[in-house]
């Protein structure tokens, strides 16, 4: 996953990042003429070190890792001149601080969800909700959520993940009309938990098996981009309810920044919202079918799977 480097003393997220926003940025952009000779993509490091009111080789060296305690009003002047938005800026002081950032995160283990939290679950019984803590495993979800996307709570504890569902399960790749913004969103999100726990084992662990097997992972990772989706819309094609819109809200639990509750809606009155409806009802009667996990299969990733999708990508 490249986390902080603590044995040549540099930083090579904070590097990668910096370089990827340089690249992005144009010098139009930034009222610097280009010049005829210009052979790199976005800005050069001399053309962000005074942008930010630093001198060339400061920025150098940060840009390479090398400076341990940048200031907040340099990394308030990088963020400037690189036009970071807010994800991105605090990505940035995420990975410059690296030893604050380990000293106020929590150790990296299993969270456990609050009784009154299970509680909203039950009371959001017509709505598709789950909870998700920053390495986006599903710590809890209601039978909504099962019936639209997998019954998380059939597979190993381990595995029980909404990227890994999004990236490795070709049913994920049917559900969602609009797969590669689903699977962009999950990308930019762990880059966002990266920052704020850089040594996080199990976040290793996923990057590397994601990484292994599919390619736009790879690339999309690669590109250190970072976004918070608070709050949207999805495009799904269910085997049950055919194509659905469904708005997203994605909340925070007060006090818990790496857990919140992800509850999809649809507009009342629309088609969509007649289709939940539907499916609740189904869902209630047991006499139905209907059952959770009728879209994706809560059998484990075999080794054999995996080497399918390998050659897919």
């Amino acid at each position: 996953m490249g986390t902080t480097s603590s044995g040549s003393g540099d930083n090579k997220e904070l590097s990668d990042f910096l370089r990827s926003r340089r690249a992005r940025v144009t010098p139009e952009q930034v009222g610097v003429t280009p010049g005829a000779s210009r052979r790199v993509p976005g800005l050069r490091r001399e053309e962000v070190a005074l942008l930010a009111g630093l001198s060339a080789d400061y920025y150098i060296r940060l840009e390479r890792g090398r400076v341990a305690n940048a200031s907040e009003a340099v990394l308030e002047a990088v963020a400037r001149a690189l036009q970071l938005d807010d994800a991105e800026r605090a990505h940035l002081f995420n990975l410059a601080r690296p030893q604050s950032v380990a000293r106020a995160s929590r150790p990296a283990v299993p969270w456990r969800v609050r009784p009154g939290a299970y509680a909203l679950l039950e009371v959001l019984r017509d709505a598709p909700a789950m909870i998700l803590d920053g390495r986006m495993d599903v710590l809890a979800l209601n039978q909504m959520a099962c019936a639209i996307y997998v019954d998380f709570d059939a597979m190993p504890a381990r595995e029980r993940n909404l990227a890994r569902f999004i990236i490795l399960d070709p049913a994920a790749r049917e559900l969602f009309i609009d797969w590669d913004m689903a699977a962009r969103m999950v990308v930019t999100g762990l880059h966002l938990y990266a920052g704020r726990h850089p040594n996080d084992p199990r976040l290793t662990e996923l990057i590397d098996q994601l990484s292994a097997v599919d390619e736009d992972f790879r690339r999309w990772w690669a590109a250190h981009d970072v976004e918070e989706f608070s709050h949207g819309s999805r495009r799904y094609r269910h085997p049950l309810l055919g194509e659905v819109t469904l708005d997203y809200e994605s909340l925070v639990f007060p006090g818990d920044p790496d857990q919140w509750l992800f509850v999809s809606t649809a507009q009342p009155g629309s088609p969509s919202s007649e289709a939940l409806r539907k499916l609740a009802g189904r869902i209630g009667d047991p006499r139905s079918s209907v059952h959770a996990g009728s879209v994706g299969s809560p059998e484990r990733l075999s080794d054999r799977q995996l080497q399918v999708h390998r050659e897919k990508g």
